[in-house]
């Protein structure tokens, strides 16, 4: 690939700037889920291009989790947090490519946090054990297309419908009736202070959570096969959330705002993360023939507007992804609320993780359909 690609640039700032993932910037060696955001993309290169660096970069910070035993460091099964499925999709690539039994151990851990891991009463993952009978759109992402890589692999795929079942339910309890667009979360019981206590619906449309949703779904129908009951349903799903978020597009820059619909509004703003996994979900979804080419257009446009509004190279020819938000989310020791204000309040952050990741994600895609 030439070193004109965008794809390849972010790559290869990551590698230079951040060799140890788990050192940046207030991670101190935690287990966090944005890892495995930055190494899809890795893994993604690495299948396009063969260049042994990336699949060197992915095994260099995974190992510094998996132990020989399969054990991973800083991880606890009984915390039941779906967010910490994430990086475990990295075990598969790594496990076949290297034969090593202790990747194999270590997804095998992960999936038995699913087996266990507890659940509305018609059967969604909870956000998290501290987030009871939560679906967020963020845990979508986090745990489905680990849980159906795992059956596919190593359960002679045995029961994808509870993977196809999750984006079901959650489209369901989630989606607007007048915009087409997924609120951020739902709560079954209609008890937490950010809900509403009628509908238990999250007050706002997030992007970046929109952009986990959809990133979730493209990933799970490339996996998924075609001939599956649900595989139509799936794509519907995917056609539908993306047709919605077309429709607040900023007409200007392409991209998209930090609270979806509402881009006008003073203290929002265009955001990097929810842009860039938009991209990646619109350039896959057409590269699976899920989209059709009537979508071209949207993504094109997208595409441009994610390099000429968010991207500044550095003197050393590093590139710099600006206006991320830092992290959001519902409830917890923060309380956090919810509203309009909330969302804009959360820091705004140059090459966090999950935007860098998203990026090179999303570059990836683009440039392979153009080619």
């Amino acid at each position: 690939m030439e070193k004109t690609s965008w794809a390849v640039r972010a790559a290869e700032s990551i590698m230079e700037r951040t060799p140890k993932l788990y050192e940046d910037r207030g991670y101190q060696g935690k287990w966090s889920y944005d890892y495995g955001v930055v190494l899809k993309g890795f893994e993604l290169l690495w299948n396009q291009t063969g260049d042994r660096r990336y699949l060197q970069f992915i095994q260099d910070n995974m190992d510094y989790f998996v132990q020989e035993d399969g054990m991973i460091k800083g991880y606890r099964l009984d915390e039941y947090n779906i967010d910490h499925i994430n990086n475990g999709k990295m075990l598969f690539v790594l496990y076949n490519e290297t034969k090593q039994e202790k990747y194999k151990q270590a997804a095998a851990l992960l999936r038995k946090q699913l087996q266990s891991h507890p659940r509305t009463s018609e059967g969604a993952f909870w956000h998290k054990q501290i987030y009871p009978y939560q679906i967020w759109l963020d845990g979508l992402y986090m745990g489905s297309p680990f849980y159906l890589e795992y059956v596919l692999a190593f359960e002679e795929g045995k029961n994808v419908e509870d993977v196809t079942k999750q984006f079901i339910l959650c489209e369901q309890h989630t989606k607007d009736a007048e915009t087409g667009l997924l609120f951020h979360a739902w709560d079954e019981k209609r008890v937490q202070p950010w809900c509403h206590p009628e509908t238990g619906l999250s007050e706002n449309f997030w992007g970046r959570s929109l952009g986990w949703f959809v990133m979730a779904l493209a990933d799970v129908l490339a996996l998924l096969p075609e001939s599956h009951r649900d595989y139509k349903e799936l794509s519907r799903i995917l056609n539908d959330t993306l047709t919605a978020i077309r429709k607040y597009q900023d007409a200007d820059s392409g991209v998209w705002y930090q609270v979806l619909n509402q881009g006008g509004r003073k203290g929002n703003y265009l955001e990097a993360s929810a842009s860039s996994m938009i991209v990646y979900a619109l350039a896959k979804g057409i590269r699976l023939g899920v989209l059709d080419e009537s979508w071209y257009e949207i993504l094109d446009q997208a595409y441009h507007g994610l390099i000429a509004e968010f991207v500044l190279e550095t003197k050393e020819g590093w590139v710099n992804l600006n206006k991320n938000c830092q992290v959001a989310g519902l409830g917890g020791a923060d309380q956090r609320d919810g509203t309009y204000a909330y969302y804009i309040s959360e820091p705004i952050v140059t090459n966090d993780q999950k935007g860098l990741g998203a990026f090179l994600q999303a570059c990836g895609e683009y440039e392979a359909l153009k080619r």
